[in-house]
C-alpha cells in the first residue's frame, strides 16, 4: 500500500479540508491506521439534536468506509439517521450514546430540513442505506467477505443471491437470520469470528440492531459493521421500492406508507409530526446562539 498515495486520496476526497498549519507526518503516521483515523477526523460534520452527523460527498462517503473495509485491525461502526431514528434517539438515551460512538451518515428528506433550518444548509449528499450499501459492493474493486445477520431465512437467502447478482466479485455469506434466541448467540458469534469476514450488515430494526451490535460485536468480528434495518427486505425484492421518479423528488415514504399502512401510519402520521417539532425547537436554541 502506497502511504503517499493514500494521503493524496484523503486530501482528494476531503477537499477543501486544510490540514492544520505546520501538520507533519512523522513516518509511523503512514501506517494505514492513521490514515483512515485522520480521514475520518477531516471528514466534514454537522450537528443535529446534539449528534455528529457526517456531510460527506457520495464519493467521500464511499472512500472512507471502503478504507476501514481494507484495513487490517480496523474497526467501525456505521449507522444511518432519519427522522424516525431522531424520534426515536430523543427518547431513548441508550440508543443515543450508542450512535455517538458510530459513524452517523444522513438519510433521507427530513434529515436535509433538520439540516437546512438549523444548521443552514442541506447535506451534501442523502447516504441512504438502501442506496448506500448497494454503492459501497460496487465502488469495493477488491474481493470482500460481507456477512449478513437479520430477517426471515427466505429474506436472508433471497438478500444473499441479489448481492451475489450484483456484484460477483464478493464473498457474501449468511451468517444468521434474524431469529435465533440467546442460547445460539454464543454459536453465531464464533461462526462470525471464524468467517473472516470485512464488512458486517445486521438488519434488526431501530433501535434493536444498533444496541445489538454495540453489545456483541467487535473488531474480532469484522472490520465495519452497518445496521441496516429493513435493507434485505428491498434487497431480496420481497419489499418493493419506490420508482426512481418517486425517490428522485423524494417521496418515497408516501409510496412506503400506501403500500404499509398497517405497519407504518404510526411513523409517518405521528412521527413526522414530532420530528418537525424537535427540528423547529432546536431551530429556536441556534437562534438564540446567534
Amino acid at each position: 500500500m502506497n502511504a503517499a498515495w493514500l494521503i493524496h486520496r484523503i486530501r482528494q476526497d476531503f477537499s477543501g479540508l486544510a490540514l492544520p498549519r505546520g501538520t507533519t507526518y512523522p513516518d509511523d503516521e503512514f501506517h494505514p491506521m492513521n490514515l483512515i483515523s485522520a480521514s475520518r477526523q477531516l471528514a466534514p460534520k454537522k450537528t443535529l439534536f446534539d449528534m455528529s452527523v457526517f456531510d460527506m460527498s457520495w464519493l467521500s462517503g464511499l472512500s472512507l468506509i471502503s478504507q476501514y473495509a481494507a484495513t487490517p485491525g480496523a474497526y467501525a461502526q456505521v449507522s444511518f439517521l432519519n427522522a424516525n431514528n431522531v424520534t426515536i434517539m430523543m427518547r431513548d438515551e441508550a440508543y443515543r450514546k450508542v450512535l455517538d460512538d458510530n459513524i452517523v451518515l444522513p438519510d433521507g428528506i427530513g434529515l436535509d430540513l433538520a439540516a437546512s433550518l438549523i444548521d443552514g444548509q442541506p447535506f451534501a449528499a442523502n447516504l441512504n442505506g438502501t442506496d448506500f450499501i448497494p454503492a459501497l459492493m460496487t465502488y469495493m474493486e477488491e474481493p470482500r467477505r460481507i456477512g449478513l445477520i437479520g430477517g426471515r431465512p427466505a429474506v436472508l437467502a433471497g438478500a444473499v443471491a441479489s448481492f451475489r447478482k450484483h456484484a460477483p466479485w464478493h464473498h457474501f455469506i449468511p451468517v444468521a437470520d434474524g431469529y435465533f434466541d440467546n442460547e445460539e448467540l454464543p454459536v453465531i458469534l464464533e461462526r462470525l469470528e471464524q468467517a473472516e469476514i470485512d464488512i458486517l450488515l445486521v438488519g434488526m430494526g431501530t433501535p434493536l440492531q444498533e444496541k445489538w451490535i454495540s453489545t456483541h460485536i467487535g473488531p474480532q468480528h469484522c472490520r465495519v459493521v452497518f445496521g441496516v434495518g429493513a435493507l434485505f427486505d428491498f434487497v431480496s425484492g420481497t419489499m418493493p421500492r419506490a420508482p426512481y421518479w418517486v425517490r428522485r423528488i423524494r417521496c418515497e415514504w408516501i409510496y412506503r406508507l400506501l403500500h404499509e399502512p398497517g405497519r407504518l401510519w404510526r411513523r409517518y402520521l405521528i412521527g413526522i409530526p414530532v420530528f418537525l417539532f424537535h427540528v423547529l425547537r432546536y431551530r429556536l436554541k441556534a437562534h438564540k446562539k446567534e
